[in-house]
């Protein structure tokens, strides 16, 4: 995929991400660095942000502890060019996790349905990362409005677009345990979750 720019936001990370990207020389290589951790949500608002300054058409966003699988990239990207939106679903035919503990398996697909219930749409997969997006779809949303983080703001950032009308479909990835990293699970974040869809409805 040569002709793929990435984009890596960095949170002052100590595990040395900062010191092995100022050595990458590539051009299609970039780095957003922010002085603290100001969480997923910002994270992923402020990489949108940058895009927007950019030519680019479309915009891709996955973890990078390597539970999500860049091969898909494509096959996801292409969904784009009759959708503004394109998730990378876990829980669509074809898609699957991997190397999940069951409990696990159970709290993702309950978040989901409860998600889906409050809400009152059809998306079975609100709280993946994995996802590719029209850049003048995400422009339509005022950014500034998302104060969630986490799977919550993974959540927002969907029901936010498709009330915007946008048009969004699943696409069925294959998600793995991550092979480094910890997770950020919490239970701030969690709470956060369980509170997000009632509030969006009345908001």
């Amino acid at each position: 995929m040569p002709a793929i720019s990435v984009l890596i936001v960095d949170d002052s990370s100590n595990d040395g991400t900062a010191e092995f990207l100022a050595a990458a020389k590539h051009p299609n290589l970039h780095t957003l660095y922010r002085k603290s951790n100001l969480g997923y949500g910002k994270a992923c608002a402020d990489g949108f942000k940058w895009v927007f300054n950019k030519p680019f058409k479309y915009l891709i966003t996955m973890d990078a502890d390597f539970s999500h699988n860049y091969r898909a990239v494509p096959s996801l990207a292409e969904n784009l060019s009759s959708n503004d939106v394109a998730i990378g679903s876990r829980y669509v035919a074809g898609g699957k996790i991997e190397n999940w503990s069951w409990h696990r398996r159970i709290l993702s697909k309950a978040a989901n349905l409860y998600v889906r219930s409050v809400l009152k749409i059809k998306v079975k997969d609100m709280t993946t990362g994995f996802n590719a997006y029209r850049s003048d779809a995400l422009s339509k949303i005022d950014l500034e409005q998302i104060k969630s983080d986490g799977y919550a703001f993974l959540v927002e950032l969907k029901y936010r677009l498709i009330k915007t009308g946008a048009r969004v479909m699943e696409h069925p990835i294959t998600f793995s345990e991550r092979r480094e990293g910890q997770s950020k699970m919490s239970r701030k974040i969690i709470w956060e979750s369980v509170k997000l869809p009632w509030k969006l409805l009345n908001s």
